[in-house]
């Protein structure tokens, strides 16, 4: 299961030589960032049984091209990167919101503070 954030240092976290370790009964998940995998190593893995299949939120080229080989296996569900809806962001943006300016008049402790060093 991939959950992390897309860096210069998580790019291609899984590619030829990470899906040579796994199992053949292994399967991926991917729920965080197309990029990080390599897809054309995902597609080998998935094609020569290496994987023994993958569930993919997210690809990468995203969106995922018509006639892309992904959309031709048989041992992957795509779904579509949608999961959140307005209704369930909007409660979150407000109350960040709200902290975010009582920190401003207050102590300064901000939530959700970007790292541009990070990448997040």
């Amino acid at each position: 299961m991939l959950a992390a954030a897309l860096t210069s240092g998580t790019e291609n976290l899984f590619g030829a030589a990470e899906f040579a370790l796994l199992k053949p009964t292994a399967y991926l998940v991917n729920i965080a960032r197309g990029g990080l995998v390599d897809t054309d190593a995902l597609v080998t893995a998935l094609n020569s049984g290496a994987l023994a299949g993958a569930g993919l939120d997210v690809t990468d080229p995203e969106p995922l091209p018509a006639g892309h080989p992904l959309w031709r296996a048989q041992n992957v569900i795509i779904t579509s990167h949608s999961a959140d809806t307005p209704e369930m962001t909007a409660p979150l943006l407000a109350k960040r919101l709200h902290d975010n300016v009582a920190a401003l008049l207050g102590d300064g402790a901000f939530v959700g503070i970007v790292d541009p060093k990070a990448g997040y």
